[in-house]
């Protein structure tokens, strides 16, 4: 038993030394694997290093390549300009020679012309003597005549009465002795006889002097066609000077069309050479775009690898620096935009005073002059002598690019609301005419019933009198011009949409529900297009199937249709601005407009590659929604213009102000007087009209140097708008602001300029207005007194005073002198009196209207695109609105079509725009600058793309620069938190599996993320 129990223990002892000695084995053969493990990770790491430096010295190598195709591109370019300026300079010597040649040519004519003038003087002076001779000899003649004339007529008249005395005398003694003398009848005959005989001689001799007479006019005769033939002869000379000033004129012609010709020649070889020139710069262009191609190619791949680039200014000083740079182009940008306002408002005014007829690029950009080398200056200071100056020069020209660009753009956009206005001005004439028409009528009116009633002294009798009166001239003026009715957008879209339909339409179709804006998806407003090649039953079968089970979008085609509905939302506020409605009034056919645009942009949209087309309800709850968006504007608008040209309206508020000017007629008030009262009554409007605009634009300047949320650039706002959201916590505002930026950031312009006003009417509003009220009445008594001096030292009239009086307010006040036409003013002539009563009765006027300035008055009595909020808007919002692909956030460069990629400071959760993980309900809890450096895919209409190749996935990604980034904004971790349900119920998903939310997002509390949202500036 005990040999068997040693034999066991030594047995136990040869296994146990076995598995010793096979442990040993395997731990060294554990360690020569170890060993060549090592090996393999330091060979490894070696060719890893020396891969890393051989993509570093490709990467200097492409970057000196770049760096030389630059200096060979500016090179190329400044050639160019030294060959487009040394062609110019040749140009304009060559000009300049065509001048001196044309100066020349025009000084030898003159030269001639000067001679013969002198030569034609003297002819003229010399045949003027002459005929002032012959003047003086007729006039001599004529005495002389008239004097023999006179003696003649004397001597005739002499003798014809002592031939009558005679004849009597003779008669008589006849009739006496006819009875008892008849034989002495024969001896009276004879007597009788040698009587008559004696008269025949005398009238003989009267016939022979009148001969004589006739030929002295014969003579004179001769001596008129003397001076009829020297007068021809003057005439030949004077249509000889004719001919040859034709024939000079017709040279000055023919030279300015050969130097027509020679200019046209030179602008043609010009365009031609301008033409070359930019075929050059685009084949440049297109080759530096194939270089860039390449260069993000390389760059992707040396992404893929490192995973270590970050953005071109991921240096805190760097950002720092930018971030001050983009607040000061706000400062300049917002400077060009306040001057093209004041310039904008002043051509307003001349347009509707007709004292301007076209509006040129020039003169706005003479206007902005001024403004734009200050801003220049500006810049250049800043870039010199700012304490970054060193880190900010890298942007310098890029930005002078941006200010030219917004500068290009303020300019252009002004001259086409100001061509607009001018067409506006010549269909809204007939309406005018009318109103002054009638306004003007009544004033005369009332003038003739005073003077018919100026006996009466009873004022009770005098008041129904005139309250008769005007209650037929009411009545007649209603009949002539119809009243302005009220309006109902939404009924008119209503209607046009049910004609465009017959009237098959469900009723439910037309109801203004939640508006289109704010659905989640649009899979429900949507349809399958039609399939070709299948059987009508089966294509009804299929049909009814997809109807049953809904088409479901994807997350592009819901990106592509909620870009298209933005896009149509934009542009459809600009055709209703565009019509002006306070100034025209509103037409249904406005409506029409609309409903047209909208349906073919949906036209454009379907005829695309999506697989999808719209249903009747989408066209329906689209038109109606932004129908419904524009209601306020559009009724705003309209009252304005009811309030201007209905005439139940306009009329009855001139009723006191005529029944004050009748009593003043019938008191016998002077004309002047009375004039002065009735300019100061047309000028109340616009008085009122110019301080609500000047001091809407003087608000938005203050507004933008005070208001914590405005005085920035758009990123500061943008940190408003955050702060402000998470301390509201409303959802639906969320959902507004993530997918419909622009109409959230137009909203919170609009709430803040509303609460500045309300907040501050007493301390800053009222004050301004008082104060620009002040100015204006300044600046028209300043207008009469200079008038009053104007015609007195011109010795002028009414007429001329109130020329004077009108040009000197045409930039200020929209008022001319065709606001008076039909008011009689002839019998003004003391324009003294006139000056005091407009001084007298300008003080009433203005404490009127500063007595009704309130909170409720300011944007009532103010145009829609007039208010500080728009023209803040103006600035704020016509910038990049295109939005991430991925997680929405919206592009943060301030020019709309710019050249650059589009980018972003911060992305957000892709979830917060839907994004979820394909083939689940899961919601993608991850942010775009993490997943473009993860080997992760995303799918893109049944295509799949990695995230580190996401600008192959199509044309809304290519433009896109998202680079990997760790920083993260706490704000959009607690944002999911919070509405962690509100987003799973809105997008019908979930945070489940991959996409749970970690539990340290969950740290972060409301106070942290409205801290976090001050990294977006």
């Amino acid at each position: 038993m005990k040999m068997m129990m040693e034999e066991e223990i030594q047995n136990r002892e040869k296994e146990r030394k076995r598995r010793e000695e096979e442990l040993k084995r395997e731990i060294r053969e554990q360690e020569k694997h170890q060993k060549e493990i090592r090996d393999e990770m330091r060979q490894e790491r070696e060719t890893f290093r020396q891969e890393i430096e051989k993509m570093r010295q490709e990467k200097e190598k492409i970057k000196a390549e770049k760096e030389k195709l630059q200096i060979r591109y500016e090179t190329e370019i400044a050639r160019l300009m030294n060959i487009i300026e040394n062609e110019r300079q040749r140009h304009d010597k060559e000009r300049e020679k065509r001048e001196k040649e044309y100066v020349e040519i025009e000084g030898q004519y003159k030269t001639q012309i000067k001679e013969k003038d002198v030569k034609e003087r003297e002819i003229c002076d010399e045949m003027k003597r002459k005929r002032e001779e012959w003047e003086k000899q007729k006039l001599d003649e004529k005495m002389r005549r008239q004097e023999e004339d006179e003696k003649r007529r004397k001597k005739d008249q002499r003798d014809w009465d002592e031939f009558n005395q005679r004849l009597k005398q003779e008669r008589e003694k006849m009739e006496r002795e006819k009875e008892d003398l008849k034989s002495k009848q024969e001896a009276k005959e004879n007597s009788m006889n040698i009587l008559f005989e004696r008269m025949n001689r005398e009238r003989e001799e009267l016939i022979k002097k009148h001969e004589e007479e006739r030929e002295r006019m014969k003579m004179m005769m001769v001596y008129d066609e003397q001076i009829q033939r020297l007068k021809s002869e003057m005439e030949g000379i004077i249509r000889e000077k004719e001919r040859i000033e034709r024939e000079r004129q017709k040279q000055l012609e023919e030279l300015d069309k050969s130097l027509k010709e020679e200019r046209n020649m030179k602008e043609d070889q010009q365009k031609t050479f301008e033409e070359t020139l930019h075929i050059i710069q685009v084949q440049q262009e297109d080759e530096l775009k194939r270089k860039r191609v390449e260069w993000r190619e390389e760059y992707e791949r040396e992404k893929e690898e490192l995973n270590t680039i970050c953005s071109e200014t991921n240096d805190p000083l760097q950002v720092t620096a930018y971030r001050k740079l983009e607040k000061q182009y706000s400062k300049w940008s917002w400077s060009l935009r306040s001057a093209m306002l004041e310039t904008e408002n002043k051509l307003h005014n001349k347009i509707e005073n007709e004292t301007v007829h076209v509006v040129e690029e020039t003169d706005l950009h003479r206007e902005l002059k001024k403004t734009s080398e200050e801003v220049k200056k500006s810049m250049s200071e800043f870039f010199d002598k700012d304490t970054d100056a060193d880190m900010v020069i890298r942007w310098k020209t890029s930005f002078e690019i941006k200010i030219q660009e917004l500068q290009e753009n303020i300019v252009s956009e002004t001259k086409r609301k100001l061509n607009k206005i001018l067409d506006q001005r010549d269909l809204k004439k007939k309406t005018d005419v009318q109103r002054t028409y009638n306004e003007n009528t009544l004033y005369e009116k009332s003038k003739e019933l005073a003077w018919k009633l100026k006996d009466k002294t009873n004022e009770v009798e005098l008041k129904k009198e005139f309250d008769l009166f005007w209650e037929q001239s009411m009545k007649k003026i209603i009949k002539d011009t119809p009243a302005i009715k009220d309006i109902d957008v939404i009924r008119d879209a209503r209607e046009i949409l049910s004609d465009i339909y017959e009237g098959h339409l469900p009723v439910n179709y037309l109801k203004v529900s939640k508006d289109i804006f704010s659905v989640p998806s649009y899979s429900d407003y949507v349809k399958d297009k039609k399939i070709s090649g299948f059987t009508r039953s089966f294509k009804d079968s299929f049909r009814s199937t997809k109807e049953t089970l809904g088409y479901i979008l994807s997350r592009e085609d819901e990106a592509q249709i909620r870009a298209l509905v933005l896009d149509v939302v934009q542009q459809t506020d600009k055709m209703i601005q565009s019509f002006n409605i306070s100034k025209m009034g509103y037409n249904i056919s406005y409506i029409q407009q609309l409903i047209g645009y909208i349906k073919e942009k949906l036209n454009e949209h379907e005829e695309g590659p999506g697989k999808y087309m719209f249903k009747k309800k989408f066209f329906i709850r689209l038109v109606l929604s932004i129908c419904k968006r524009a209601n306020n504007m559009i009724t705003d608008q309209h009252r304005l213009f009811r309030e201007a040209n209905d005439p139940v309206i306009y009329v009855m508020q001139k009723k006191q102000k005529n029944y004050s000017i009748f009593q003043k007629h019938l008191h016998g008030a002077a004309s002047a007087a009375i004039f002065g009262k009735i300019i100061c009554e047309k000028l109340k409007d616009p008085i009122e009209q110019s301080v609500y605009k000047k001091t809407a634009r003087d608000l938005a300047d203050e507004m933008r140097s005070n208001c914590e949320s405005l005085k920035g650039n758009r990123s500061n706002l943008e940190k408003h708008i955050l702060k402000t959201l998470a301390e509201e916590e409303d959802f639906d505002k969320y959902m507004n602001y993530i997918h419909n930026p622009r109409d959230h950031f137009i909203s919170f312009i609009r709430d803040e300029v509303s609460r500045y006003i309300t907040d501050k009417f007493s301390v800053r509003v009222l004050p301004k207005m008082k104060e620009n009220i002040k100015l204006l009445q300044q600046k028209i008594m300043k207008a009469a007194h200079e008038s009053t001096e104007h015609v007195q030292v011109n010795s002028g009239d009414v007429g001329l005073w109130l020329k004077s009086f009108t040009q000197q307010l045409s930039d200020e006040l929209i008022f001319s002198e065709k606001d008076l036409s039909g008011v009689k003013h002839d019998d003004v002539d003391d324009f003294k009196l006139l000056e005091d009563v407009i001084g007298q009765e300008l003080f009433c006027i203005t404490f009127d209207i500063s007595s009704s300035f309130s909170t409720k008055t300011f944007p009532v009595k103010l145009d829609y695109i007039l208010r500080p909020d728009e023209l803040l808007i103006d600035h704020f919002c016509q910038c990049c609105w295109v939005q991430c692909p991925f997680c929405g956030a919206t592009c943060t460069n301030t020019i709309e079509n710019h050249h650059e990629d589009h980018s972003v400071a911060f992305h957000r959760m892709t979830e917060n725009n839907g994004a979820y993980y394909s083939s689940t309900q899961n919601l993608c809890a991850d942010i775009c600058t993490n997943l473009v450096a993860s080997d992760q895919h995303f799918n893109i209409l049944d295509r799949t793309f990695k995230y580190r190749k996401y600008r192959k996935a199509g044309e809304r990604f290519v433009n896109w620069s998202i680079t990997p980034d760790p920083s993260e904004l706490p704000y959009w971790k607690w944002f999911v938190c919070r509405f962690q349900k509100d987003l799973g119920k809105y997008y019908s998903k979930t945070f489940d599996g991959c996409g749970m939310i970690p539990d340290e997002w969950r740290k972060y509390s409301k106070l942290d993320a409205i801290e976090s949202a001050d990294q977006c500036i």
